[in-house]
């Protein structure tokens, strides 16, 4: 019989339980206490209008954005977009989710930013970022879908078109690919991340197992349940991958601090997002290429792929002309 073993000394479960601990103190806190079971049924939220991504970014910017995590966002947005600063740029966050690239951008020194998003809480997080660089001019913060064709005209055009992890949460990902393209200035970058499309059924490198249509269902589904169900899927799926993590060899505790190095990323509050995440649509390479490059003409110059349930990662240019 296979059995889990750890790869540290048992002195350092402790330190496994203490990462754990920081990741999730917040959302601990959300946990009704002492809420008899016959009152389950009246915490049932059985809308699937969408996850609210907002309260999560609010929980990272509230008690994970650390120097670090904001040293990594600043440190890889200059690296896939091969730019060493955006000196003289314009730069839009379609989607700014916590704001943490839009700051990044600011201190980039791109001439102009417009972050936006559809979640009041992220719009909110965003605003904050921007009152602690001191409410700069050339950084405004909008409530706004990227789905309104008339607001996404209002806006103009862009040196740097930014939506990482963003379109494929609208519910109209095609329409809204179209939409963020259309913001591109002439020779200007657009950097979009797109869930892949997964047809596999079994354990992906990533420690995530099923297919996209499988995590389409769950998604739908977790988004039914009460506060209370949600976090009984957040610390269970966060247990699985502990699980994957020393069945795969992998040292768990480097695995959760250095999560982190993902765009400044936190381990917990990914995990939710990934479990929460709806709508969710997702698209294999060729698709997202040919729907970009045939519908605008635009030259891939950088793609990160994936075969899991990851993020494919494009970086489009506009030509000049």
């Amino acid at each position: 019989m296979l059995r889990a073993r750890w790869p540290t000394p048992t002195s350092r479960r402790s330190e496994l339980f203490e990462a754990l601990r920081s990741e999730a103190a917040v959302s601990a806190a959300r946990l009704p206490r002492g809420a008899p079971f016959a009152k389950l049924a009246a915490l049932m939220d059985t809308t699937t209008e969408g996850y609210d991504f907002g309260s999560n970014w609010r929980s990272f910017i509230d008690h994970h954005l650390t120097d670090e995590r904001r040293q990594e966002a600043l440190s890889s947005l200059p690296a896939f977009l091969r730019q060493n600063s955006l000196e003289g740029k314009t730069f839009v966050d379609v989607g700014c989710g916590s704001g943490l690239f839009s700051w990044a951008a600011y201190k980039l020194g791109a001439k102009q930013i417009v972050s936006f998003d559809v979640n009041p809480n992220s719009v909110a997080c965003c605003k904050q970022l921007r009152f602690d660089e001191g409410e700069p001019a050339n950084w405004e913060v909008l409530e706004a879908s990227v789905l309104d064709d008339e607001a996404m005209r209002t806006l103009g055009e862009f040196d740097v078109v930014y939506s990482w992890g963003v379109l494929h949460h609208t519910g109209e990902m095609w329409h809204a690919i179209e939409n963020a393209a259309s913001l591109i200035g002439p020779g200007g970058l657009m950097w979009i991340a797109i869930y892949n499309r997964a047809d596999a059924v079994g354990l992906h490198s990533d420690g995530r197992v099923g297919s996209s249509r499988f995590w389409e269902r769950e998604k739908a589904f977790y988004n039914r349940l009460p506060k209370v169900g949600q976090l009984a899927m957040d610390y269970t799926a966060a247990m699985g991958m502990v699980t994957a993590y020393l069945l795969s060899g992998r040292n768990p505790i480097r695995e959760i601090q250095q999560h982190k190095q993902n765009r400044g990323m936190s381990w917990l509050v990914d995990i939710r997002d990934w479990l929460g995440g709806w709508p969710y649509e997702y698209a294999s390479v060729d698709e997202i290429f040919n729907f970009v490059h045939g519908r605008f003409g635009y030259a891939l110059e950088n793609v990160i792929s994936t075969n899991s349930l990851r993020n494919n990662e494009f970086l489009f240019r506009r030509p000049a002309t």
